[in-house]
């Protein structure tokens, strides 16, 4: 459905260190900076894109917005969530944990405050 997710951040080296450690602690290799300066992640056909905003006004997280990432385990949302705040994010809403439907999900914000969460399901 999306080619890509963009948000935007108020210091690229500070969020790629954040960005670095949660996608490589869930198997995904480092972001890469491409010519016009933006950070790009990309893992399993997906593609996160990480800018300074282009009007020159300070990057804002989305009041109500939730990016979701997929994790292959139990394991990686756990190694995803501790990288994380490791690296400037900050833990949010319950501790990493099991939801009624199954999924085992964790939830961070990164250091510029866009809302994150990784989540698994076990497979049926």
């Amino acid at each position: 459905m999306f080619t890509h997710v963009m948000i935007g951040s108020n210091d690229l080296e500070r969020a790629r260190a954040f960005y670095d450690a949660t996608f490589v602690a869930l198997g995904a290799e480092p972001g890469e900076m491409d010519a016009r300066g933006r950070l790009i992640y990309s893992h399993e056909g997906g593609r996160l894109m990480i800018t300074t905003p282009i009007d020159g006004k300070p990057a804002t997280a989305a009041n109500g917005g939730t990016i979701g990432i997929a994790a292959a385990s139990r394991d990686h949302v756990l190694a995803w969530h501790h990288a994380g705040t490791e690296h400037g994010g900050s833990a949010i809403e319950s501790p990493p944990s099991q939801r009624p439907n199954g999924a085992f999900v964790a939830y961070l914000r990164d250091p510029d405050g866009n809302k994150l969460t990784a989540r698994t399901v076990p497979a049926k």
